[in-house]
């Protein structure tokens, strides 16, 4: 994607019809739009049609993004298509609010990747059931709030939490090895803006000691999976996943450091792909221009 002035991203899923393509970029050229990426998808077995553009414009020859956001709205989107729509300025950075328990790998590299510009998000504030990291807050001058959890205080914090959301402006919710089940309520609430790690590749190891448990099973592909939160716990849409090959010689401990390595990998590409606009959700799936 450009760096710099006037870049946007066109992001719209339909019913599939002739014709979409052709309206959009006819939109675009008519207003002297330059098309710098264009992907799109048709879902057969759904019948939705996705495309993601990212077009660019000059000052003072095409009209200003507000305008543009406008007139697109009154022109293009047919209500028999079920035309949904969105346009974003990528000069407008996404703040992301990151969750943690007390595993710091997941969190410690996205702050890496937001403070070298990899991923360009602003992080407005951390959130944990513990305290043990707010030093890690503190030295990137990140408010760091501490929520601990019990069953009589997990209704009362979700609240908070969700003041919090509100008082940031959040636009998306990691949870970076948050080590808390979300209640069906607050999931709801955050449907389609909070993204979870899990820590496994199918098949899936629950409870306490994945990776020991994996080492027992004698697997040979150890991974991660980031995907949406639902309240069906760790079986939201998947957004992305990654393996690693492993083998005999690996002690648990080997597996557990190859496994960090995959969740940390997974998240930040799912958090890459949701700020930059590049993830639909389609029912129980995802489509997601990479």
């Amino acid at each position: 994607m450009m760096d710099g002035q006037n870049v946007y991203i066109l992001k719209a899923t339909c019913k599939g019809v002739i014709g979409t393509v052709a309206r959009i970029t006819t939109f675009l050229a008519e207003r002297r739009c330059y098309i710098i990426e264009m992907s799109q998808f048709d879902d057969i077995l759904t019948g939705r049609f996705f495309v993601r553009v990212v077009f660019s414009t000059t000052p003072g020859r095409t009209p200003a993004f507000d305008d543009l956001k406008r007139v697109f709205g009154e022109q293009i989107p047919h209500a028999e298509e079920d035309f949904q729509w969105e346009m974003h300025d990528t000069l407008v950075r996404p703040k992301v609010l990151l969750m943690v328990s007390k595993f710091d790998h997941c969190l410690d590299d996205l702050l890496y990747r937001q403070r070298t510009g990899d991923l360009k998000m602003e992080v407005p504030a951390i959130v944990s059931n513990h305290p043990d990291l707010k030093s890690l807050a503190d030295w990137h001058n990140i408010p760091f709030y501490h929520l601990p959890v019990t069953p009589e205080t997990k209704a009362s914090q979700e609240a908070r939490l969700l003041e919090i959301v509100a008082e940031t402006g959040a636009d998306l919710v990691v949870l970076a090895r948050y080590m808390q089940v979300l209640s069906q309520d607050l999931c709801r609430k955050l449907s389609g803006r909070a993204i979870n790690i899990h820590h496994s590749f199918l098949p899936g190891f629950k409870g306490a000691k994945p990776y020991h448990q994996a080492h027992d099973r004698g697997v040979k592909l150890i991974g991660a999976t980031a995907h949406y939160v639902t309240s069906d716990l760790d079986e939201g849409p998947i957004i992305e996943q990654a393996v690693e090959r492993v083998d005999h010689s690996h002690r648990p401990e080997n597996l557990v450091a190859v496994g960090r390595d995959t969740e940390c990998m997974a998240l930040a590409r799912a958090v890459r792909y949701h700020i930059e606009h590049r993830v639909f959700l389609t029912g129980n799936k995802t489509v997601v221009f990479r």
